[in-house]
Formats: C-alpha cells, sequence, structure tokens
C-alpha cells in the first residue's frame, strides 16, 4: 500500500470522526480522540504484523491499549472509516473483520469462542454501529448498515440493515436502506407498561369484588329491617305444632 493510500485512509477515519460526533468542532479536536489514536496505532502494528514482523505488533498493540484502553490485536482486518467513539474498554480479536465506516462505542467485545484456531471472531460488513458495551461472540456476521443495541449480547448472524437489541441478542426492527424506513418485528418489554396494566386489572377486580360484598351487606340489612316490625310473639315460649301451625298452648316445660 502506497503512502499516498495511507493518507487517504487517514483522512477517512478523521472524517468519520467529524461525521458521527456532534462533539467534534474541529479537525485539532479530532486529534485529541483516544479512538483515533488507537486507530493510527493498529494500522501501524497491522502492517507489520502482515509482513511477518515478529514482537513488535504486539508491543504496539500494548502500549496502545495502555494509552488509550483500547486493545486492538495486530491480526485484525480493519478498513477506513473506522470510529471509536469514547473507546474505553473495547476489544477487538486477532480474526475480527471490520468494514468500511464502522462505528463502534466504549465497552464493545469482539471475541471469539472456543480455543480453536483459524477464524473464530466476527465478521462487521459496512456501515455497521455497535452500541455501548455490545459483546459480539464467535465467528458470526453483522449484516451492512446493522445497528446492534447497548449491552446485548450476539450469538448469532444479524441481517443487513436490521437492529438487534437484548440478551441475547434478537432482530426488533428492519431498515429499508432506500427510504430509511423503520419496520418493528418484535415489541421491545416495558415493564412499567406492564405493571400499569397488572394494577389497573386488580383494581377492577377489587372494584367487583367490593360491588359484591356491598349487594350482601345491603340484602342482610333489608332481611333485618323487615324481621324488625314483625308482631312480637305475646307468649316467647310458644312454638310450631306438628302441622307447622303456631301452637300458643306450648309453654315451657310442656311435654316434660
Amino acid at each position: 500500500m502506497s503512502l499516498s493510500e495511507h493518507i487517504q485512509i487517514l483522512r477517512d477515519d478523521v472524517r468519520a470522526i467529524l461525521k458521527n460526533d456532534p462533539a467534534a468542532r474541529s479537525i485539532a479536536e479530532v486529534l485529541l480522540y483516544p479512538g483515533l489514536h488507537a486507530t493510527l496505532l493498529y494500522r501501524l502494528s497491522h502492517g507489520l504484523w502482515k509482513r511477518n514482523v515478529p514482537f513488535i505488533p504486539r508491543l504496539i498493540s500494548q502500549i496502545g491499549r495502555f494509552l488509550t484502553g483500547i486493545e486492538i490485536h495486530p491480526g485484525a482486518t480493519i478498513g477506513r472509516g473506522f470510529f471509536i467513539d469514547h473507546g474505553m474498554g473495547v476489544v477487538i480479536g486477532e480474526t475480527a473483520e471490520i468494514g468500511n465506516w464502522v462505528m463502534l462505542y466504549q465497552g464493545v467485545t469482539l471475541g471469539g469462542t472456543g480455543k480453536q484456531r483459524g477464524k473464530r471472531h466476527p465478521t462487521i460488513q459496512d456501515d455497521a454501529i455497535i452500541g455501548v458495551g455490545a459483546i459480539i461472540l464467535g465467528d458470526i456476521t453483522i449484516g451492512r448498515g446493522a445497528r446492534i443495541g447497548g449491552g446485548a449480547v450476539v450469538v448469532k448472524d444479524v441481517p443487513p440493515h436490521s437492529t438487534a437489541v437484548g440478551v441475547p441478542a434478537r432482530i426488533v426492527a428492519k431498515r429499508d436502506p432506500t427510504t430509511g424506513v423503520i419496520r418493528r418485528i418484535e415489541i421491545l418489554p416495558d415493564p412499567e407498561a406492564d405493571m400499569l396494566r397488572s394494577l389497573r386489572a386488580r383494581v377492577i377486580d377489587l372494584e367487583q369484588r367490593l360491588t359484591e360484598l356491598e349487594d350482601v351487606t345491603d340484602h342482610h340489612k333489608l332481611e333485618h329491617e323487615v324481621g324488625a316490625h314483625e308482631p312480637f310473639t305475646p307468649n316467647p315460649w310458644a312454638s310450631l305444632d306438628e302441622n307447622g301451625l303456631y301452637d300458643s298452648d306450648y309453654t315451657l316445660g310442656a311435654g316434660i
């Protein structure tokens, strides 16, 4: 790769920062970004790595990690226009492949699974965005223009122009690359709305039970009021005869 190509890649890396970070107001400020420092050190170490230079590429990688908090293995493949925003805690493994104009936020891990050799880290295609703290594991592919939500754990391929969130990550939306229209695939959980619906159902149930209790109370009250207006039996010891009729001759001790 010629010097002019290296300069063009550097320009694209700076342009990516200016494009994606509204806080970057000038090239002078961009030169202070640790993500840019880590990317420059990576490109130096990667050039030596491809030339099979021993030890030095890993040394440069560790110096970059010490200075920026970003660890990029010199064997990783990263395209132009690469932007790591904030950067602290980012880890990119040896066989990871990253396309052009990809953006990573802090805490992202592009890690491998198992101890096998060969391709064991993710492939991130062009224009993808990986959210804060996302973990992408194994030899999987994040499609072109895909979005990975913050804190997601991705262990399966993500189709192009899709949005994946959750642990483990699942596809919740797809975006039309030509119109930009987003089509929801899955409704995200809303704990607060679920709690409000549960409380509403509980209130309705309590109101129904209270209404039933009031009906029973009113019925007993009515029976009590009717009983209070009935004539008092002259003989408190009177009873009913064998035919169920009132027997006024029944007295205390009768039949004993």
